[in-house]
């Protein structure tokens, strides 16, 4: 159990579904509940048949018929709501994984994530509120804070309507939180895969995009247990923050390849040096619960006790990002948090 598992973990009994649930989040997030509960159904929403197939095979290497029974594929896409809404019948829980992430395609392409983050994130509330849904977590990304790119506008506007939900809940009861977290070690899309599979082809140089460039790293299972964690402990309208280290980008790659040349290549359109997960804006209204942080609802038309009733509050002047962060990786504390990414997308043996 890592640093963020939950306390208890409700599970048992009940029907869950995850958006996007064939993707790196996703895929680890249902190994776990089914290692860890018994619920009794768990249902993968997404739009891809193939990844469902080779997911459905992978399960069934691994998990007996007891549990296969419970496991239910259901192919949709979050831009269509009466599939949705349908795929939503019965269901206790849903995390809302389901997302267009890649920063260049998405400032290319921006009619595309708005469809997908934006309106589909309305949809997924619709459908929610439709089902009498329970409890709704929906993961979003250190770039919703004070975006420069429009994935990260996408996702604050995501972040928004998701905690904005809870007042249109009523007698239904549904509520709805955020978790908002770093770059996830060894995901599809983040950098150490792209090393890797450089250095597997034997490059002689690593491309940085600029040697000031720092991140927050967590790895797949502390995410996992971090949405689960705060699915025990959330109140409705919060956005929960991990407490997590930071790296330099420079750090990363002397630790997967130490001694190779680094070739500096320009920061990519949309991208930041450095990431931020709370502004100093909402310090205002952020509490610190110990091991994360929550950004309290500011506007509560449904019954709520704050956090901040039992937990003391950041100062006024506060501000968490991956540059100013008290708690730094390098060295054998990025090997060790590399080590701990999916096989294919570990540093190399040899180092």
């Amino acid at each position: 159990m890592g640093r963020f598992a939950p306390d208890s973990l409700d599970l048992d009994g009940k029907v869950i579904l995850v958006t996007g649930g064939t993707g790196s989040f996703g895929r680890r997030f249902i190994d776990t509940v089914l290692s860890r509960a018994a619920p009794r159904k768990l249902i993968v929403y997404s739009r891809d048949e193939l990844k469902q197939h080779d997911m459905q095979i992978d399960l069934a290497e691994r998990y007996g018929p007891e549990d296969m029974a419970r496991m239910r594929f259901f192919l949709g896409d979050v831009r269509d709501r009466e599939r949705l809404t349908l795929a939503l019948r019965g269901v206790d829980i849903v995390i809302h994984a389901a997302a267009l992430k890649q920063v260049p395609a998405a400032e290319y392409n921006p009619s595309e994530c708005i469809h997908t983050n934006v309106l589909g994130a309305e949809n997924v509330v619709w459908a929610c509120l439709t089902n009498r849904v329970k409890k709704v977590v929906a993961l979003s990304t250190d770039k919703a804070c004070n975006p420069v790119n429009l994935y990260g506008a996408t996702k604050l506007a995501s972040d928004k309507t998701f905690v904005a939900a809870n007042n249109l809940a009523g007698d239904i009861g549904t509520r709805f939180s955020v978790v908002r977290y770093g770059n996830v070690v060894g995901s599809r899309g983040s950098v150490a895969p792209l090393f890797q599979r450089l250095l597997d082809r034997g490059a002689t140089e690593l491309p940085i995009t600029d040697p000031r460039m720092t991140r927050f790293l967590i790895t797949l299972d502390e995410g996992v247990d971090f949405v689960l964690s705060s699915l025990d402990i959330m109140r409705g309208g919060e956005i929960f923050v991990p407490k997590i280290p930071s790296t330099r980008i420079v750090d990363l790659a002397e630790a997967m390849a130490p001694g190779l040349p680094h070739k500096m290549v320009g920061i990519r359109p949309g991208e930041k040096l450095h990431e931020m997960m709370i502004s100093a804006d909402d310090a205002r209204s952020t509490a610190d619960l110990g091991d994360r942080y929550a950004i309290e609802p500011a506007f509560v038309e449904y019954a709520r006790t704050p956090f901040s009733t039992t937990y003391g509050m950041v100062a006024e002047d506060f501000s968490y990002a991956s540059d100013t962060n008290e708690d730094w990786l390098t060295g054998p504390g990025l090997l060790a948090l590399l080590d701990k990414a999916p096989p294919s997308r570990r540093r190399r043996a040899t180092d």
